[in-house]
């Protein structure tokens, strides 16, 4: 197996990591308090890092200010979401749904999702893509 390195950014110049390798380990609070840090959580209304990326799976930590809203998110695999820290809601056609601190939420690919920070929020974002998920006719999901 190839280990990937993420490289440096201008807005990262400490980037280089390893983002896919036999074994990763993701230091969960080392990445808050990175991206907590970085002019982007000052600037913006969010922050976010990749923590692992290989083919069909994709870990990103994501760092939101209350008010933040991420909007259209559409995965063609299964995507779940965890709160480490905050509140969020997940808006879709199918319904609403409140997640907080230590909650999972794994959707099946059928339908655009929208996430509104209730909170400053910690939320880990996954998305795993396994053959055809897409559920046809979802019941209420949310």
């Amino acid at each position: 197996m190839q280990i990937k390195i993420n490289q440096a950014t201008n807005n990262r110049p400490e980037g280089d990591r390893i983002i896919d390798a036999p074994a990763v380990l993701v230091d969960i609070q080392h990445y808050i308090e990175q991206l907590k840090e970085e002019d982007a959580w000052q600037k913006s209304d969010r922050n976010a890092i990749t923590v692992f990326k290989t083919a069909g799976v994709t870990v990103v930590i994501n760092a939101l200010h209350s008010g933040a809203e991420m909007n259209d998110i559409e995965i063609e695999g299964m995507l779940m979401l965890q709160v480490v820290e905050g509140e969020i809601t997940i808006m879709a056609d199918e319904g609403e749904r409140k997640l907080t601190e230590q909650q999972v939420l794994i959707l099946h690919p059928c339908f655009k999702t929208n996430i509104l920070a209730e909170k400053d929020t910690i939320l880990i974002l996954s998305s795993i893509q396994v053959g055809d998920q897409r559920v046809k006719d979802p019941e209420t999901i949310l």
